[in-house]
This record gives structure tokens, C-alpha cells and sequence, in this order.
């Protein structure tokens, strides 16, 4: 009996230290600016700085992977013609431009991300200052670990977008968008392309589950008792369970009706969907196969971008996102249609490894290239990036 009570408190005691250290998550508090050759070197660099199971829900991709790695690698077959004669200077390079009426210092944004907190203790607050410091927007994910008001008060004055994940529970919905537009929020990116989460190999094998709560939904959780998980505790499939999934036109007028921001449509990957999302009242289009984390079987998003542009035809700005790695795959995206480019596990990684300014090295460094890029393909602003015909393989055999 006695051996029998012993048992039983050990392993109580082994659960007990199993909660705590769930409970006391160590995210990395580094800040400084951080020394980036390439982008794809860094991410080897977090991943022995960071808890296995949290880096593995911020690297990985759907099923085998495919999507991840073509959102990448279809950038090689995209060709920028050399131009040499056209006068310019390395200082006359300009990367300015502007979005929904916001002026940049780059056409190079954030891509709204979750649960940051697993990067960084600042988490949100610290993307925020380093995408300040940078001229350029931040976006927060419904499912980040700061509420909105954090985000703004850590910059004030600096612009920022709301990523909805819209839920099926409409008083969430007022609740949330009532609270982007409170706190300043330029637009809401309207998030469809998350009805069901991919299938995510790395979260299975690690049976990840999030050691932090959901700022946005604790605070909800606190003035409405519809038993929602808020984040800690539960996978990323429990999470979006409770999100919308029947998306209809009609949806995009909601959202507009009830923020009274413009609405970008996130996750578009077909020309169809851009019509229809425009008609419904899009004010901007977002190409996005959410990095590879959903539907293995998509289309790289360059090369579906071409033909997105030619239907939206100028009527809204496109934003472009999904496995930019490099300043040649902005300008390549640039010239292929989109008006401005996001950036996202990247920036996670900088935050990892210097918080709000190892954020901004990011940019820098792919500003750096870009820069590069512009100056041999003979471009001198944005704009000449946009009219900058590339060129493939078949170009060359006709």
C-alpha cells in the first residue's frame, strides 16, 4: 500500500513539473541588430536557439512539403534581363512607395504570423518597433500572443493592419473588429485560406501544443462565456475548429460594414477568387498560399501571380506573399504584378535571434539586395520594377 501511495505521488509530482514547465515557456530575450549573410542561413540558427516543438510549428509546411519549398524555388525560373545603359547611380536607387494610401520607406511588409511570443518574450511589440524602424507596416494575427492595444501603444503613430481570423461566434467578430478600429488599425487583411488547417507533420510528431495564450482571445474570453479555447494548451487544429469555414462574397461586406477599414482578402490563389473577392467589395487582394502551410498540392504563388494581376487589372493594390527568400524574388514579384511584397518566417527568425532590431535587419538586408537587383536590372524606383519584363526559359527558345 505504502509503495502503492509513493507511485502515485511521484508521478503526480512528475505531472506537476510537466505543467510547470509548460507554464514557464523561455522565449529568447536577445536584441541587437544581427549579422544576416542569407536569409535561409538563419533559419539553421533558430532552430538551436528555440524549443523544438515551437520551432517546428513556425518552420513547417503542410504534408511533405512540396508547396513550402516550390514557393521558393519557382522564383529560378523567372529571369531579370541585365540592363547596363540606363544612367543611374547606385544613390539615385529609391525604394519608396506607398499602400492604401500609407507611404513606405520599402515595398517590403510583414506577413501576419501567430503566437510571435514563441520567437520572442516582446513577441508582437517587438515585430511592431522593428517594422517602425524599418518605414514599413506591421500586421497582427488574431491569434498573436499581445492584443491590439499593446501593438499600438508600442509605436504610436506607426501604421498597422489587423489580420482577422474570422470566427463563428459573430460577437467575437464585433468584438475584435470594434477593437482594431479603437485602437488605429489601417485595414483588416480578412484571412480565407485557414478553414481547416493543413496537415502539419512537425506539430503531429511533436505533439505541439501552445505554451501561451492568445492575447485577443483571452481578453474576449474575459466579457463572454462561449467556452472558446483561447490558445494555451491547445493545438492549431483545436484552434481553427473555432474559426469560420463556409466563406460567401457576402462575408467581405460584413467585415467592411462592421470595422469601416478597408478589407484586404488574404489567400488568394486563383483569378476567379480575385474577381469575385473585388466585387464583393476588396479593397486590396493578397496572393498567398500561407507559406506552404496548407494545401501541398497549390501552385507556387509567382506563378499564379502573373495571371491574378491581369484579371484584378489595377482595380486594387495586390499584395504577394509565400516563400520570398531574396531581393531578386521582390523584385521578380514586383515585376510579375504585385504593388507591394511580405515577409514572414523570416522575420520571426530575426526576432529570435534580436528582437525589434534584429526584425529590422531583415529588411535592411533585403533591401540591400534589392537594391542590387535594381541597380543591374536598371531599375530606379518601384515603378520601374513593375514595368520590368521578366524573362523564362521559354523566352529564349522561340
Amino acid at each position: 500500500m505504502k509503495s502503492k501511495i509513493l507511485k502515485t505521488t511521484a508521478i503526480a509530482m512528475a505531472l506537476s513539473v510537466g505543467v510547470a514547465q509548460a507554464a514557464e515557456y523561455k522565449a529568447s530575450t536577445a536584441e541587437g541588430p544581427i549579422k544576416i549573410v542569407n536569409l535561409k542561413t538563419m533559419e539553421a540558427q533558430v532552430q538551436a536557439n528555440m524549443e523544438k516543438g515551437a520551432f517546428g510549428y513556425i518552420r513547417g509546411g503542410a504534408e511533405d512539403e512540396n508547396n513550402l519549398r516550390s514557393n521558393t524555388t519557382a522564383f529560378d525560373k523567372k529571369y531579370i534581363m541585365p540592363r547596363s545603359l540606363q544612367g543611374i547611380e547606385f544613390s539615385d536607387l529609391n525604394l519608396k512607395t506607398e499602400f492604401l494610401g500609407i507611404k513606405l520607406d520599402t515595398p517590403i511588409i510583414q506577413a501576419p504570423m501567430a503566437a510571435q511570443g514563441l520567437a520572442h518574450q516582446q513577441g508582437e511589440v517587438a515585430t511592431a518597433k522593428g517594422m517602425a524602424k524599418a518605414g514599413s507596416i506591421f500586421s497582427l494575427s488574431t491569434y498573436g500572443n499581445k492584443t491590439i492595444k499593446e501593438v499600438a501603444d508600442a509605436q504610436p503613430g506607426y501604421p498597422f493592419f489587423f489580420q482577422l481570423y474570422m470566427s463563428k461566434n459573430d460577437a467575437f467578430n464585433e468584438y475584435i473588429l470594434s477593437q482594431a478600429k479603437q485602437y488605429g488599425a489601417k485595414g483588416i487583411i480578412m484571412t480565407i485560406d485557414s478553414s481547416v488547417g493543413g496537415y502539419r507533420e512537425d506539430d503531429v510528431k511533436n505533439n505541439f501544443q501552445f505554451p501561451l495564450g492568445f492575447a485577443n482571445l483571452e481578453a474576449f474570453a474575459k466579457i463572454s462565456d462561449d467556452k472558446s479555447k483561447t490558445g494555451k494548451g491547445a493545438g492549431i487544429s483545436e484552434i481553427y475548429a473555432q474559426a469560420k469555414q463556409a466563406f460567401t462574397p457576402a462575408d467581405i461586406q460584413y467585415v467592411k460594414k462592421m470595422s469601416g477599414l478597408p478589407v484586404i482578402v488574404k489567400g488568394i490563389e486563383s483569378p476567379e477568387d480575385a474577381d469575385t473577392a473585388i466585387k464583393a467589395g476588396a479593397d486590396a487582394i493578397w496572393v498567398s498560399n500561407h507559406g506552404g502551410r496548407q494545401l501541398d498540392s497549390a501552385p507556387a504563388t509567382i506563378d499564379v501571380l502573373p495571371a491574378i494581376a491581369k484579371v484584378v487589372n489595377k482595380r486594387v493594390p495586390i499584395v504577394f506573399d509565400s516563400g520570398v527568400r531574396r531581393g531578386s524574388h521582390v523584385f521578380k514579384a514586383l515585376a510579375s504584378g504585385a504593388d507591394v511584397v511580405a515577409i514572414g518566417r523570416p522575420i520571426l527568425y530575426g526576432l529570435n535571434l534580436g528582437g525589434a532590431e534584429g526584425v529590422n535587419s531583415v529588411i535592411q538586408h533585403l533591401n540591400k539586395e534589392l537594391k542590387i537587383n535594381m541597380m543591374l536590372g536598371g531599375a530606379k524606383t518601384v515603378k520601374d520594377i513593375q514595368a520590368t519584363h521578366l524573362y523564362t526559359d521559354a523566352s529564349f527558345n522561340q
